[in-house]
Formats: structure tokens, sequence, C-alpha cells
């Protein structure tokens, strides 16, 4: 097939191309009619109608924002106490009628014929009554907007803006449209203003228009005002766009999409899906704000609750369940989760020499994206003073003023309505940079929905009294204004309100225009179509935007005409002049986006004159030699995770021995379960938690590892206040109780005795599987010799291996071992025997009574052995430990013990267990964690006749005078 072929059949060696697609169809049609099939152009409204079915049917199966369908936010209540599930899951009944009528279609041209599709048949939405306005407890007067909307150009009226600028209606709904909640805007290399809008948000409702789409804003006279807009193609929900090799790549989850026009008529009619595998479960979280780099990779952020799966040609898929940002190579079609970034990230932007910077919506917070050991990391860029946020941009404009140059711009779209600007103070040193708060003190009077007015104050670049002002993108011009647009929506949350609440808008969307008074704009730049060596003269430019389309446009070329001209082009720079820095910066990063490694070149750059060529240079060395050369494309979450953060003994110099020691997530064991350090050596060991369950790490006395552990079992309720350290002269030392995310720093002398000295995890039941030794000896091999090493057989235990044995449980079993293996394991930790019985956990419902396991599986021991070896298969809603998002940027995690119409009762922890109430206006995200808090290999250091006895104790409700004791000789 592919010797026979003259055009491309996969798009990366592994997926395959419209092409591919066919011919393997060819293929698969003519073996199962045993006659050769064609798929020529008569068979194309066959298809046409198999792709219109095909599309229903992969909203159905695949439902875009599926957390509001199925997930935690399903149930959320609003008017009436109706629920999202109520809505939405009837929707897919919709789309199953809408499945069917098209399927009659398929079979009717199937056969030469044709057939109208009639969606008569198909049920009526269920009507939504909004809560805005206080129809629910969910409904917050502080983040809706008004009812009565205003027009563009009034809009503006309502605006405070800086000293010194100007604000026009560049285009709004009434001339256009098509103009509706617009997402993100991009110029492309003409000059042109494209915007995604997204008029379905959140997602699309059947039997109305999906009409999401990427516009064309045509300004043909140049006077800052939109003239006519092109629909350049319908795309559902179209997060974030970017321009690359002369189309444009959109974030359309599950896929990123490939989009081009080749006749010139500015719609698109090349469509390649390049990525999948994006989750769509939350449109909110989604990946968004696509931003090709200056080393040529796309970069876009997702948010939590977000389960990625990503194939590329190189290896295992990228599996990501990180709230963060992440980078794709088109060429390559490498993909990584670069950063962390959490929880609902959206902004990205680059600067002059090349640094990075991310923002979080909910969260409003602001980071320096730098290098970190093997991968990246978040640094505070600034002090956080609004949320949340949408987008930034870096100010590089000729026409703006000169003290502005290199600033952070940030839009916000609850309680401060506008875009807050930051004097960046970048230190060439380190390559650090620090944020301060800059701008005029603006002031707006806000129109409140009951028609009072109160005044508002704070400090930016501009700021809106109308409470429906959404600034959700802003993007300076190829003439140096600053564009900015407007979402334009009375309901911001995704949260407060059902998803087909009607006043969530689908009408309206406005982009403004501002200018510099007095200033002269910038002079326009040619690079579409532009000779190679005159796009490279364009890399000498100052302002961002110009360089920035300057490569979009070389992204286009044939890469060896590219770099042989750049090859060219850095003859004329002299490496030691600091004026030369950025422009052999800029061939060095051509090389980067080239995928040509010129590794002369990065070497006269690491040794720049100029300290910030140096960091970019070095940026660039770490991709290559650090990320990239363990990447192959893509890491299993938990391996990019051990590759990030190196364990065991970092460092061992004759004062101190530096050791790591992390958790591995949800596998109860710790990531180093062996060290050797020197009798009487200082120790600095930092114990890092990534697990969701908190953990703590104390070393004990040889041999004390479960007479520790079943101490801190003991402690019952009392544990909790000292983080299940129990009183023993057996422990050296304790960490606290470290929960998810976090890390504590233990500094120590070794012993001076050699020894095995074994550290566990002394939270109740957890020393069975969390230990390690740390070998305490000035020659482990001959301290082996001596004393040889004891290993705790391990059995991961299956359904299966035990099955046979069942049948035994019943009958001579022993009650004493029984009670043993259940204190051991801390089951009443969780759980009570039965209601007259008391847990340790504080007297929490963390987990069912037994003896209602029991009941409601009939004394089955099959079924209570396949609970306790897949604990996370089935757990009642009750018992999940629910994952919370509060609107002030904090995280709650734990289980809800009460809910009323205006609260929810959850109690968290540890490591410190209290009980709070927290209104649910106050809740921004809410997800039911799918994996229990019970370990699945709870049973795998235990015998085969322990388990049978831990059954048989279980099923009796802990009787030591039930049948299953009975011994008859």
């Amino acid at each position: 097939m592919f010797k026979e072929s003259s055009a491309p059949l996969t798009i990366n060696g592994v997926h395959l191309t419209e092409e591919g697609n066919k011919k393997l169809a060819e293929i698969i049609s003519s073996s199962l009619s045993g006659h050769q099939v064609s798929a020529s152009q008569t068979m194309e409204p066959l298809r046409s109608a198999v792709l219109d079915k095909a599309y229903k049917w992969n909203n159905r199966y695949r439902a875009r924002d599926g957390n509001d369908v199925w997930g935690g936010r399903s149930i959320l209540k609003f008017t009436n106490d109706q629920t999202n599930a109520v809505v939405l899951q009837h929707e897919l009944s919709m789309l199953d009628v809408m499945t069917n009528n098209r399927d009659e279609r398929i079979w009717a041209v199937a056969k030469g014929e044709d057939l109208k599709v009639d969606d008569s048949n198909v049920p009526q939405p269920v009507k939504v009554i909004s809560n805005v306005g206080g129809g629910s407890k969910s409904s917050s007067a502080v983040k809706e907007g008004n009812l009565n909307y205003i027009s563009g150009e009034e809009g503006i009226q309502h605006m405070a803006l800086a000293d010194g600028f100007e604000v026009s209606l560049f285009a709004d709904e009434k001339q256009f449209p098509e103009l509706v909640n617009p997402v993100q805007m991009q110029f492309d290399t003409k000059g042109r203003l494209w915007a995604a809008v997204w008029p379905t948000y959140p997602k699309w409702e059947p039997l109305k228009e999906m009409n999401d789409a990427l516009i064309i804003l045509h300004d043909d006279d140049n006077d800052g005002k939109a003239d006519r807009v092109t629909e350049f193609a319908r795309i559902q929900n179209p997060l974030g766009f970017e321009f690359w090799n002369g189309g444009v790549l959109v974030a359309s989850a599950p896929e990123i999409v490939f989009l081009k026009d080749t006749d010139g008529d500015d719609v698109a009619d090349v469509r390649t899906v390049m990525l999948q595998g994006l989750d769509s479960s939350d449109t909110h979280h989604a990946a968004n704000n696509l931003i090709y780099g200056p080393d040529g990779a796309i970069y876009w952020q997702s948010g939590v609750f977000m389960v990625h799966n990503h194939e590329h040609p190189w290896g295992p898929s990228l599996q990501a369940s990180e709230s963060a940002m992440y980078r794709f190579d088109p060429r390559r079609f490498t993909i990584s989760m670069h950063a962390i970034n959490s929880p609902n990230p959206h902004g990205i932007s680059f600067d002059y020499w090349g640094y990075h910077y991310a923002t979080d919506g909910t969260g409003g917070r602001a980071y320096q994206v730098r290098p970190d050991k093997a991968g990246f990391k978040m640094h505070e860029l600034l002090k956080k003073e609004v949320r949340p946020v949408t987008a930034s941009e870096v100010v590089s404009s000729a026409h703006f003023p000169e003290d502005m140059q290199g600033d952070f711009l940030i839009c916000n779209v609850i309680g401060f309505l506008g875009i807050k600007h930051y004097d960046l103070a970048r230190n060439a040193e380190d390559g650090t940079v620090w944020g301060e708060p800059a701008g005029d003190d603006l002031a707006v009077m806000r129109v409140n929905a009951d028609g009072s007015r109160t005044e508002d104050k704070s400090k930016g670049l501009m700021m809106s009294g109308d409470k429906n002002f959404r600034p959700a993108d802003a993007i300076f011009a190829p003439d140096g204004s600053l564009y900015f647009c407007d979402w334009h929506n009375v309901i911001i949350g995704h949260m407060q309100h059902n998803v087909r609440d009607p006043n969530r808008d689908h009408q309206h969307g406005r982009i403004y225009r501002m200018t510099a008074k007095g200033r002269p704009l910038q002079e326009p730049v040619a690079i579409d179509g532009q000779p190679i060596a005159a796009l490279l003269e364009n890399l000498k430019s100052p302002i961002d935007g110009i360089r920035h389309r300057t490569r979009v446009e070389l992204s286009e070329r044939d890469s060896e005409a590219v770099i042989a001209a750049t090859r060219e082009w850095v003859k004329q720079f002299d490496p030691n002049k600091k004026e030369d820095a950025h422009h052999l910066l800029e061939a060095l990063w051509l090389h980067q986006q080239h995928n040509d490694r010129n590794l002369e070149l990065l070497g006269v750059l690491l040794k720049s004159p100029e300290p910030h060529a140096r960091i970019a240079a070095n940026t660039v060395k770490h991709l290559w030699f650090n990320v990239e050369s363990t990447m192959r494309g893509g890491v299993i979450a938990e391996s990019e995770e051990a590759a990030t953060q190196k364990s065991g003994i970092l460092s061992d110099t004759p004062e101190l021995t530096t050791i790591r020691i992390g958790t591995v997530r949800e596998r109860m064991r710790y990531d180093v379960t062996k060290l050797t350090v020197k009798p009487g050596k200082k120790v600095k060991l930092t114990f890092a938690n990534p697990d969701y369950m908190p953990h703590n790490i104390m070393l004990v006395n040889p041999g004390k590892a479960d007479e520790v552990g079943l101490a801190a079992i003991d402690l019952g309720a009392s544990g909790f206040s000292v983080g299940f350290v129990p009183e023993s002269k057996e422990i050296l030392w304790a960490s606290k109780l470290v929960d998810h995310g976090q890390e504590e720093t233990i500094e120590f002398v070794a012993p001076t005795m050699e020894g095995a000295y074994p550290y566990i995890c002394s939270f109740p039941g957890h020393h069975l599987l969390m230990r390690g030794t740390m070998y305490v000896t000035n020659d482990l091999k001959e301290f082996l010799a001596k004393n040889p090493e004891q290993v705790t057989k391990i059995t991961e235990w299956k359904l299966a291996d035990l099955e046979a044995d069942l049948k035994r449980v019943g009958q001579h079993r022993n009650f004493t071992r029984g009670q043993q293996v259940f204190t051991k394991l801390a089951c009443a930790q969780c759980h009570k025997l039965n209601k007259d019985s008391t847990t340790l956990g504080n007297n929490l419902s963390i987990g069912p009574n037994l003896d209602e396991v029991i009941k409601k599986h009939k004394n089955d021991p099959k079924a209570i052995l396949a609970e306790i070896l897949e604990p996370s298969r089935k757990i009642e809603d009750k018992y999940k430990t629910v994952l919370i998002l509060l609107d002030d940027g904090r995280s709650l995690n734990g289980n809800i013990v009460a809910e009323d119409q205006t609260s929810i009762t959850i109690v968290t922890g540890p490591p410190q267990v209290k009980e709070q109430k927290v209104l649910k206006s106050a809740i921004e995200f809410q997800r039911s964690s799918p994996v229990s808090i019970m370990p699945a290999a709870l049973l795998n250091t235990l015998g085969k006749e322990e388990i049978l006895d831990l059954l048989a104790y279980v099923l009796s409700g802990g009787n030591a005078k039930d049948a299953a004791f009975h011994h008859h000789h």
C-alpha cells in the first residue's frame, strides 16, 4: 500500500492521513466483500452522510463537558433543585434519536436514493429556569453581570483608562453577528485579526446550530474598524489557536486540528488531526491559549480534573492528569508535560529574551517558567491581586510609551473587570523576573442588577464598570495598538449555573482597540510571502510581534533553505558585541524551530557578553540535552515525575550526605527503599509526598518497624494530633504527616552503631508496605555478608489466586490471627464492624460499616474479598473523597458528611482533621476522586491462611463464638 502510493499515507509514520484511511478502507472493504472496492468520488455523498451521523454519535458517546453529564458537577442543584444530569443526560437520548435518523439516510444513499433527515421525532430539551439574580443558592451577585445589555459603543463610556490612552470599538455583534463569545485572538502574517468564537459555550446543544468558528475580521481600509468578516472554519469548542506552517492549529478537545486554506478564498479546505487524547470532560479547563514559542513548540495549558492520553510515534503514550502547561512539537509530533500550573491555567506569553510567563485562571497567580532539574517549573512572578485571569500579554510596541516596554498585562473577568499592568524587573545574572503593580489609579461607576450604582477603584491599564465586560484576551497589532476582546456575558461561572441556563449569552461579543494619544502608530512591516533574506532582516526588529509573525512565516518555508540562509545571515554579527547577541539568539531559535542542532552557535551564545542571551542559550541547551534527550516524544506520568524529581543520595561530601525520598502516587510505597550512610555522618533528608494521601517517614531501630507501626495504630483517634508518631524509644526521628504536594526536610546525625535501620510510614496500616532500609555501615558488602537481608514476602494477590480456597473460610479458622490481621491492617481506622462498635478515625464515616457490606453481599466471601482486593472498583458516593476548588483559589480534599441547599459540610484531613462548612456559591469546581483511600495492595504482605482468617473474622462480625472458629476433632 505504501509503495504504490504517491501521496503520504501517514502524518507522522504512525497515524493515517485522510488518503491513508481511504486506502486502508479499500483493503478492508475488498477483503470483506470478496471483490475489489475503490473509494471513488461517486461515494462522496455516502461518506458525507456517514460523517453527519458520526458527528452526532461522537457528541453522544464522547460527550463534551462530561463532568456535567455524569461527573461531580452533574448532581449540582439549581432552580427548583434541577440538576445538570437531568438536563444533559436527556440530551444524550436526543442524540440517540438524531443518530438513528441519520442511519436511515445512510442506507438510502447506499441504495442510490436519498432521504431528507427528519428530526421531528427528537424529544424536546428539558426546560431550564435561570437562577441568575438569586434563583438558587449558588447564584452570586458578585460574579453575575446585568441582564440589561448595553451596546459596544456605550461600553466605552463605562471604561476608565490610564492617562494618555483612548479606546475605540473595532467590532461587535451588532455589526457582525458571528462575533460571539470571543476566546482568543491572533494577528496573521498579512496583518489581519483572527478570533476564535464560541457561541455554543459551554457545549453544543442538540437540534441547535453548531456555529463555533475561527473568523477573520478584515480592516480593509486600515482605519481601526472591521469592515467585513470571513468564517475560516467551523470548529467545536475552539479554546485556542496559533498559526503555523501556512495554516492554523486549533485546540478542539479531544483533538489538536490543523486547518489550511489552499485556494486563497480564506476558507479552510484542509483539516488534519495532529494530536488526539485531549480530555474534553470540562470545556472550561480544556487545552487553551495556544502559542508558538521561540523554540518552535506549540504551548498550551489545561486544568485540574482532566486526564489526557496522547499517542505519538516515539514510544508509550503520554498519560497525564496534571493541571499543567504542555509542549507539542508539530514537526516531530513530540508531546510532554512542561510544567505544573494549578488549578485552571489560562494565559501564556514570551518576551524579547525568551523569558516565559504563565498565569492561572482560577487562582489568579502569575509565574515565570524556568528550567528545573530535568524539566521546567513555575516560579512566582508577582503578588496576586485579582482573579480569575484569562490571558496575559507582554508590552512590545513602538506606539506605546518607552517606559512600558517589556511590562506585563493581565486580563481579569470577575470583581476587577479589566487589564492589570505590572512593571517587570529582569535580573540578568540569574534569569529571574519579578513584577510590581504599575498603571494609574482608576475609578468606575458599576451598575448593579437592581439599578443601584457602586464606585469601584483599582490600579491598572483599564477597567470597566459594565458588569458584563469580560476581557478574554489582549494582543498587540502590527500597527502597535492593543486589541482586547470582550466575552461579554452576564454569566461567567461554570459551576454556579446550569449548563443550559437560558441566561448564558449566545449573542454578544466585542473587540476594542486601545491607542496612545499623540504617539505615531508603529510602521507596518511586510511579512507574508517575503523572501527568506527579508524575513531574516525582520528578526532584527525590537518588536516581539513582528519577530513572532516572521517566525510563523518561516515555519512554512523549506527547512534546508531557511537554515542555509540563516548560516549566511549570522556571518555579519560579532559574537563579542552585546548589541549583536539578540540577532544570534534569533538564529539559534530558528535552528531549534527547524530541528537542526547547531552546537557551534549554541556554544557561541553560552559565552555571550550579554547575560540575557547566555540564559536563553542555556534554556535551549536544557531542552536539547536534558528534556528532549530522555523524552522521546512523551512520557507516562509516573516516569515523568521520576525523571524530574531525582531521589536517593543526591550528594555525599565528607561533611554532609544529602538524600531525597519521595512517595509513589497511589502505590503505597516510597520511591527509594535502600540507602547506605556512614556511622555518625551528618545527613540532610528531604521527604516529598506527591501522593494524594498524607504520609510520614520515621527512622526506627533495627527490627522494630512492626512494633512501632502497631503502636501507631493503637493511638486511635488521638493519632491525628501527633501525626501518628507514637511515644517510643525505638523511634530515632520522625517527620510530620506530609500532605499532597508538600515536602519536609529533616537534618540528623546517623547512628554510630552499624545496623539495618528501617524507615516506615506510621499512618495506620501503611507501615506494612511503605518501608525501606537505611544501612548504617562503612562497608555494605561486608555488613550484608554477616547480616543477610531479611526480605518481606510480597504477593500481588488476585481473586483467582484465592477463589478455590474460599470454601475454607467457614471452618477451622483461627480467630486470634484474624483479629490480629484486622488490627495490623488498621481496618478499624475507617470501618466499624457494626453500628455499635467504633472506628479509630474520630468516629468518622470514612468507610461503610462492615456488617452492612456483608449484608449487601449476602455473606459471600468472594464478593467481600473482591471489595478488599479492588477497593476502587465501586465506591459509594457518600464514601468518595471529594476534591473541591474554592473561588479564592484554595482547595479542599475530604468527605462530604452533610449537605443542604446553601452549603456542604466536608471533613478534611489528615494531617489536620477538621469539619468545615462551605457555601455552595463559593465552590468553583468539585469532583469525586475515582480512587479509594483504602489501599489496593492491602493484603500483599499476608499469606493465604492469614487472608482466610481475616475474612472469617470480618464475616463473623468479630465474634469468637462463630462456627467458623470451631475446631471439631
